[in-house]
């Protein structure tokens, strides 16, 4: 009979301490879910650190060659070079493959244009009888948000 108590208090002793074991091992596992959670600082800081380029003297090849340049006050044109703000329209001429147009340079020089030829700053969009229309796509070397065309016309005396 004492056996029977004994195992009795046992058992109630056993079922009443249990459920208290139970919850304080979920708490430490708990703890341990969360100290195991790294915060996007932590996970930065363990990656490797980035990489760098050392140029040795030569250009960099990696850096933006129009975008972080010195804007100088005189044009990106050199001498010689054609854009549509120097270019002065002498004739057009029509052919048997559509209209030429005849221009003159920065030194003077006859420069034969057709349709989509390029210049510094833009290209030729359309040629009629007596107009050429130019779409301008650059600004000092730096590309334009919104194209624009400029028509440079012969005079009518001059037709």
């Amino acid at each position: 009979m004492k056996k029977t108590i004994i195992l009795i208090l046992v058992l109630f002793t056993i079922g009443w301490v249990w459920p208290f074991m139970l919850a304080r091992g979920q708490e430490v596992q708990k703890t341990e879910k969360q100290e195991s959670i790294i915060s996007p600082q932590q996970a930065l800081s363990t990656l490797p650190p980035q990489a760098s380029y050392d140029p040795g003297g030569r250009r960099d090849p990696f850096k933006d060659l129009i975008g972080h340049g010195k804007i100088s006050a005189k044009p990106s044109t050199t001498e010689g070079l054609l854009s549509i703000d120097n270019a002065t329209l002498i004739g057009i001429v029509k052919t048997p493959k559509g209209f030429v147009a005849i221009v003159s340079g920065p030194q003077e020089f006859p420069y034969f244009l057709k349709v989509g030829d390029k210049l510094a700053d833009g290209y030729v969009f359309t040629i009629s009888d007596s107009q050429v229309v130019f779409r301008k796509t650059h600004e000092r070397g730096f590309p334009l948000m919104r194209p624009r065309n400029i028509v440079k016309e012969i005079n009518p005396e001059e037709r």
